[in-house]
């Protein structure tokens, strides 16, 4: 088997995660921060332990070397969406500058914790660009999607672009429409997620046109989301393997068309670590290697 970060839906091999207690802290801290942070109801810290246990004995199961990253006084709660600091690739990682500003010191934490298990580093994104994961999709080894948003900007995605030049990388910018604006997390993932080479889940109605006929033109099947599942996170799967799905329990429509499509779905509670903070189990995952046959 191959190895290689320019994956959604290969085999996972390594990933990065951060545990409730090294990000929520306790109901205390929760209490102090979730509305600043534009949470749409306040996690249970019980709750939420109990749900992340589950959600992290998934990934176990499925055979995932895990390493976590630690406790830091320096950033939040959103922190356990460890996705959205930092981009793998090939050639190491590219440690992101984030649009949110509650989160801006979550890129220059995961580096240290890059550079203490001995995970190379590319580049660093540098102000003013800016660019989260949650913006950033591999649609296959060679091509990387990524959303213009208000979390990442034209000079993020410059930088991004050059980083991945001497990879042979080509860059796929989809402009992203306003929707809620500039204090929602609307992210190219939120609209999308790559299941398989020629599968992916989408929502349409919120996907731009000229970037869903590239989805279509590259001979993705597209399963698509109906909008009373778009809020309880139906479009953000996990990919543990080549259609083998990991989603937040709710989503019951979403679920069967994967199905239909040949996938084996696994589901989690997620009502706490999930749907109040925006970020399913992409957001929730760091993934640095995956395998491909």
């Amino acid at each position: 088997m191959k190895s290689t970060a320019h994956s959604e839906f290969g085999t996972i091999q390594k990933i990065f995660i951060k545990n409730i207690d090294a990000a929520f802290i306790n109901d205390q801290h929760i209490a102090t921060h979730w509305e600043a942070l534009n949470y749409l109801g306040k996690p249970d810290m019980q709750k939420s332990i109990q749900e992340y246990t589950l959600f992290e004995n998934i990934l176990k199961s499925h055979g995932a070397e895990l390493l976590h990253f630690p406790v830091d006084a320096s950033v939040n709660m959103d922190s356990v969406y460890c996705r959205d600091a930092a981009i793998a690739t090939n050639q190491g990682m590219i440690i992101c500058n984030m649009g949110k500003e509650g989160r801006k010191n979550e890129p220059l934490a995961q580096l240290k914790s890059f550079e203490a298990n001995g995970i190379k580093v590319l580049g660093i994104i540098q102000a003013p660009g800016t660019l989260e994961g949650g913006d950033v999709a591999w649609l296959d080894e060679n091509t990387l999607a990524v959303g213009h948003t208000y979390r990442t900007n034209l000079e993020g995605i410059k930088q991004l672009t050059e980083f991945l030049a001497p990879q042979g990388v080509q860059v796929i910018t989809a402009a992203m429409p306003h929707y809620k604006g500039p204090s929602d997390v609307f992210h190219l993932m939120s609209v999308l997620s790559p299941v398989d080479k020629n599968l992916a889940v989408v929502f349409s109605p919120l996907m731009p046109i000229a970037f869903r006929n590239i989805l279509l033109q590259r001979g993705f099947e597209l399963v698509e989301v109906p909008e009373e599942e778009f809020d309880s996170m139906g479009c953000n799967v996990l990919a543990l393997a080549p259609r083998v799905c990991l989603m937040v329990k709710g989503n019951p429509k979403t679920k069967a068309a994967l199905e239909l499509a040949g996938c084996k779905v696994i589901e989690y509670e997620g009502a706490d670590i999930s749907v109040k903070g925006g970020g399913g189990p992409t957001c929730l995952t760091r993934p640095i290697t995956r395998g491909l046959y």
